[in-house]
Order: structure tokens, then C-alpha cells, then sequence
């Protein structure tokens, strides 16, 4: 069974962000500010709000994960009148148990490539908007890989090579061939969940969007464009255009489904708090594992701000759960990652260090390995963004803002959108609405 616990929660964090509300419910009038008044307007009124509220396009975002909260927060900064639709709770899912790893470079020679430079200085950006050292544990991290090899007993051996300079202190164990492969300027970290709810947290105060939790049973199209939002129970949305962000979900529904293929790679991670945590220094661990008597390994280890350590890996894809609720960890993946953890360094054994969590999530992989982020063919005012895989965190702004200019503007600058296009799937399946 997994292990749960409290995530570290933003003071100003608002009231439908916990994750225990349910049941179609929208919150928009958490916060009444001026850019938020499209939310209540009546009849008083003066004449010119009107018009500007009778002019102002209305966009639904679908999923309350990363892509879609980048999605909604700068849609509206831009003047949208936003709807999130969130099934469950925001960053239910891998937004919020993924490692929240950036990289500049790490996409480069291939077509994620300028996505990924775009939204790694978007998120540096974004961090001294809304003091992520301080809401969302956003700095610059130096990188290393490293080879380790289990040792017979069940504690690290300490035997790091002396002359090892670059291995941190706290890696005692039987570390090898370290390599720099990523600087602060090149590297960085975010707490993934806490990153999510901050950025939407803001898109609600600052900028009007209104919360909806509810599941979407349809998208209504008439004579060839978006017309509304159909959630269970029977609530209608109208809309002028709908984005659908539904990440490893995306696959069980019908509409997208019928035009491309969405996998699953269910991936397990653990979260320890060592009792030293001043002693472990703010790098990231790219290991290649080799425990005794198995195939090598590639697990991650992300020391946070928090004090907590992330590890990562063991990763298979399988079918998706209706309910994010229902992902839980393989025990035997848990207790890899476990002993991985004791081999690296012995402030993360057990007995030096807490598990606070034991858990799985699904990343959303499409058969190209490239995202798919564009408006579908055929379908006026209908924007799909998923597909991100393992670097969903990272390129979560940029698809964002990207999408926001698609959506609004009829063209992306930030990004060149055409090589994500689901234009690409065209002739191999037909889109059902």
C-alpha cells in the first residue's frame, strides 16, 4: 500500500486545491479581483464591461495537471475567460509526484528541442514572478552521472575513489565515473505539485479562472466547430474553444482516441527525509545501476529544497486506471528504489531516513515520442496538448503560452508548433465527435 503524507502547502493556496473536493463543483468565486470580474457579471453592469464580456473568448481547459494549468494561466493572462475542468484534484497525477527536473539542452538535435529551451527560460521567468525558491522550491541544480555497483553487504561501502572530487560528500557509497552533465545554468528543479498549484493559484487571483471539478463526458461540435463542454451529470460549458490536456487519459477518450494512440509508462518514485538534511548538497543524480545479479538500472535521484530526497525508476507501460486515485506502486519497484537509495548514500538507509511516500504515476507517451500540441483537423476551436512523456514539467510553459497563442492569436511565436501538429496522424485514424 502506498505511503502517503502531507505535501508542504503554499500559505495562500486556495480552498479548492485540496485534494479532497469532488463532485462538480466550481469555485470561481474564490477570489474577486478586477481581472476576475467577468465571473460575476450582471445586469448593472455599465454598458462597456458588457460588450468587453460579450467579446471575450471563452476557452475550457480539460485537466488540471501541468500542461493544462499552463494552459489556462496564460490563456488568461492574455484575456481569455478561462474554465479548468479537473476530474479529480490539480496535479493528482505526475504533475504531482513526478521529479520536476529542467533541463536547457537535454532535447537538443531533436523536434522538443526548441520547446524545451523555450520552457526552461519560461519557468526561470515565471520563478522570479512568483518567488519560486519560496512557493515552489524552483533552483539551479548541478548535474552528475554516476555508476554504481551494490556492494555485498546491505550499507554503502564507503569506498569511493579519493580522488573522486566531483562525487558529493553524502554519496558514500561505492560511486564511480562521475561526470558533470549539467551546470546551474543548464539544470534546475521544481516541486512539481507545489509549481502546478502556485501557477494556477495565481491564474484564479490574478487573472479570473474559474475551477470546475468534474469529469468531461463530451465536446459538442456543430456544423464543424466547438460549441460547448459536456461534463457527467449533465452540466454544459459553452465555449468557443476547448484544449484538452488530459495526459495519460487522453487514450479513454473517444474523440482523441480515434485519431492517435496515448500509452502509459507507469513509472514509481519514492520520497525520503533524511535525518541530515543540510548534509545533502542540491545535485541531481543520473545513476547507471547495477545491482547484484540483475540488469542495470537507470534510476534519478533529486535532492528538493524541502529537505526530502525524490528517487525514481523502474518504469513499465501498462493499462491506464479510470481514477488517478487507483495507481499504487508495484511493491517489488519500491523496494528497488529502496535499496538503490541505501546503496548510494548512507543518510538515505533505513533508519537514517523517513519514507514519506511510496507511489506510481502514469507519463503520457505517444508512438513518435513527440508531443502532440496543435488544434485537431476538422474541428474548429478543438486544441489537444499531451504526449510530453518524462519532460511534461519541463515543457509545461512553454506548451502553455504556445497554446495560448494558438488558441488567441491563430499562431504560436514562442514556438514552432507545426512539427506537434496532430495534422501529423492524418489518413492512419478518423477523428469522432
Amino acid at each position: 500500500m502506498a505511503v502517503t503524507s502531507p505535501t508542504p502547502s503554499i500559505s495562500t493556496l486556495t480552498p479548492f486545491l485540496r485534494p479532497n473536493i469532488r463532485n462538480s463543483r466550481t469555485f470561481s468565486n474564490v477570489v474577486i479581483t478586477a481581472a476576475s470580474f467577468r465571473c460575476f457579471c450582471s445586469k448593472s453592469q455599465p454598458m462597456e464591461d458588457q460588450q468587453q464580456l460579450e467579446t471575450t473568448k471563452r476557452v475550457v481547459v480539460c485537466g488540471g495537471g501541468v500542461i493544462g494549468v499552463c494552459t489556462a494561466y496564460f490563456l488568461s493572462q492574455k484575456g481569455a475567460a478561462v474554465t479548468l475542468v479537473e476530474k479529480s484534484s490539480v496535479a493528482c497525477a505526475a504533475s504531482g509526484k513526478a521529479g520536476g527536473f529542467l533541463a536547457l539542452d537535454w532535447c537538443d538535435g531533436g523536434p522538443v528541442g526548441p520547446l524545451a529551451r523555450a520552457s526552461f527560460n519560461l519557468h526561470r521567468s515565471l520563478s522570479e514572478e512568483l518567488n519560486g525558491p519560496e512557493s515552489y522550491g524552483y533552483r539551479p541544480l548541478t548535474t552528475l552521472s554516476l555508476t554504481v555497483r551494490e556492494s555485498p553487504s546491505s550499507s554503502p561501502s564507503g569506498s569511493k575513489s579519493s580522488g573522486d572530487s566531483k562525487i558529493p560528500s553524502w554519496v558514500d557509497g561505492s560511486a564511480r565515473a562521475p561526470m558533470t552533465i549539467g551546470s546551474t545554468q543548464t539544470t534546475a528543479q521544481v516541486h512539481p505539485q507545489l509549481f502546478t498549484r502556485a501557477l494556477l493559484n495565481t491564474a484564479v487571483e490574478k487573472y479570473g479562472v474559474e475551477v470546475v471539478i468534474g469529469k468531461l463526458e463530451q465536446v459538442r461540435v456543430e456544423e464543424g466547430r466547438v460549441r460547448s463542454v459536456v461534463l457527467e451529470g449533465g452540466r454544459v460549458i459553452e465555449s468557443d474553444s476547448v484544449v484538452l490536456a488530459l495526459g495519460p487519459w487522453t487514450g479513454k477518450f473517444e474523440m482523441l482516441a480515434s485519431m492517435f494512440r496515448i500509452s502509459g509508462l507507469k513509472a514509481h518514485s519514492i520520497v525520503l527525509e533524511p535525518k541530515q538534511p543540510d548534509a545533502i548538497t542540491p545535485h541531481a543524480l543520473f545513476l547507471s545501476y547495477h545491482p547484484q545479479g540483475g540488469k542495470a538500472m537507470e534510476p534519478e535521484i533529486y535532492p528538493r529544497p524541502t529537505g526530502e530526497v525524490y528517487i525514481c525508476g523502474m518504469s513499465s507501460e501498462e493499462e491506464v486506471p479510470d481514477d488517478p486515485e487507483q495507481i499504487v506502486g508495484k511493491p517489488e519497484s519500491i523496494e528497488m528504489l529502496k535499496r538503490v537509495a541505501k546503496n548510494v548514500s548512507s543518510h538515505l538507509a533505513e533508519g537514517e531516513a523517513q519514507v514519506k511516500a511510496e507511489q506510481a504515476c502514469f507519463l503520457p507517451c505517444t508512438d513518435d515520442g513527440v508531443p502532440v500540441i496543435g488544434e485537431l483537423p476538422g474541428v474548429k476551436g478543438c486544441y489537444v496538448a499531451t504526449g510530453h512523456s518524462c519532460w511534461g514539467i519541463l515543457n509545461g510553459p512553454a506548451t502553455g503560452a504556445a497554446m495560448a497563442e494558438l488558441v488567441l492569436d491563430k499562431r504560436a511565436s514562442i514556438v514552432d508548433l507545426s512539427r506537434f501538429s496532430p495534422a501529423r496522424f492524418l489518413g492512419r485514424r478518423k477523428v469522432k465527435v
